[in-house]
């Protein structure tokens, strides 16, 4: 008995070690991890929560940006939730801009008193037709000869200094303006968005457009390439009044919608905020070097001098044989046919007769070796050399109809200006 007495006992003390044990080791990580050791905020603030947690987009609502631009034009009331907000505008109606200081005590300190530079566009906001931009623009070029996609309304705005519009970039306007003073900016959107459409038979829907600023400081050299904010904000444009004509019909299409409808699409509101993006990547395409006399001693006028001299304009057909012989029949009473020409524009930039000459081999497709001598057909049928002074005293926007004659010295013409 005394025997069969000694293993109870010899359990308790195993069972009684265990737990001393087994205490022990809880009191260890008790001491490892504190006193807070199951607390989620702990837990959460592990390593391996953490590296999760970094790969979200940061929280940017709070985030206050240097600048705020307001496109004084409503939203449209029929775009939902959470889809950014859409703008419908007149076309060739000047609309405000106004180019608001958002710094906060002592932030830029940099650009206090000092100008800065902002970069106007209208862009493509479909990504298929930004990858042929340059092609888009040209075509609506050759359509629309001497006219721009966007221009400044400088008698209305206010506060910009030294506005500028590249000839050769018929989407882009710039100015300086001074953040600690008052200053709007009216912009005029000459495209319409059907302009763009691939099918053209009516009644389709135009491609939204992008109306983007960015901001730029000056950098040490005087140049005005250092970003600072960048913001765009989307819009469609219309043929005068039709933006008003389409505002009033996505109103009342949300006013006959159910209540519970009505609640998944955004508010009509009467400006546009610009949200911010991504610079644009060719922002620096303008000369940033400044132009005399920049600097915060400037008033709210406009300053015109430095712009750069708009192109010349001249259109241009070739005189075909065809309608010599249409000419001549009209003329002897054969026939009522009349000549019918199809002019093309040539845009010249320095003005000279090398230009032009390359212009014309370009457009008709020969090699500028080709042509020997243009010649401007004068009074009583004279031939007169066209010189680089003839050109520049050539008025905006002249017709010619383009002859030519066999050069006998060689294998090349001479173009007749008519």
């Amino acid at each position: 008995m005394a025997w069969a007495l000694k293993l109870p006992l010899a359990d308790e003390v195993i069972e009684s070690g265990l737990v001393q044990d087994f205490d022990a080791s809880l009191s260890g990580i008790g001491q490892e991890l504190g006193a807070g050791a199951y607390s989620m905020s702990d837990v959460l603030a592990l390593p391996i929560f953490k590296q999760e947690e970094s790969n979200l987009p940061p929280d940017n609502d709070n985030k206050i940006l240097p600048f705020q631009y307001v496109l004084c034009a409503a939203t449209s009331p029929a775009v939902k939730l959470h889809d950014e907000t859409l703008t419908y505008l007149n076309q060739g109606q000047s609309y405000e801009i106004r180019m608001l200081d958002n710094r906060k005590m002592g932030e830029l300190p940099e650009i206090t008193g000092k100008m800065v530079k902002s970069i106007i566009r209208v862009v493509f906001h479909d990504r298929r037709l930004q990858y042929t931009e340059h092609q888009q623009l040209e075509g609506w070029r050759w359509n629309r000869p001497g006219d721009r996609i966007l221009d400044l309304d400088i008698p209305m705005s206010v506060g910009i200094v030294d506005p500028r519009a590249n000839p050769t970039q018929l989407n882009t306007v710039e100015f300086l303006w001074d953040p600690s003073k008052r200053t709007s900016v009216f912009i005029q959107v000459h495209c319409i968005s059907t302009e763009f459409t691939m099918r053209k038979h009516g009644g389709e829907k135009g491609v939204p457009f992008r109306v983007q600023i960015d901001t730029f400081k000056e950098n040490e050299a005087g140049e005005y390439t250092e970003h600072l904010h960048s913001a765009s904000c989307q819009i469609k444009v219309f043929k005068p009044k039709g933006a008003d004509r389409k505002q009033k019909t996505d109103r009342e299409k949300m006013e006959k919608r159910a209540p519970q409808e009505k609640e998944k699409y955004q508010p009509s509101y009467e400006t546009t905020i610009l949200t911010e993006c991504s610079p644009w990547p060719e922002a620096t395409y303008v000369n940033n070097s400044p132009s005399p006399g920049f600097g915060p001693t400037h008033n709210s006028f406009p300053v015109t001098e430095g712009v750069v001299r708009p192109r010349l304009t001249v259109y241009v057909c070739q005189e075909s044989q065809q309608g010599r012989e249409q000419q001549q029949k009209h003329e002897n009473g054969d026939g009522t046919g009349s000549t019918f020409f199809v002019y093309h524009a040539i845009y010249l930039e320095e003005l000279t007769a090398v230009e032009l000459t390359e212009k014309i081999a370009q457009l008709f497709n020969i090699s500028p070796r080709q042509i020997n001598q243009i010649f401007k057909q004068g009074p009583t049928g004279i031939h007169v050399l066209v010189s680089d002074e003839m050109i520049q005293n050539f008025q905006d926007e002249m017709c010619f109809v383009l002859d030519t004659m066999k050069a006998e010295t060689n294998d090349g013409y001479h173009i007749i200006l008519k």
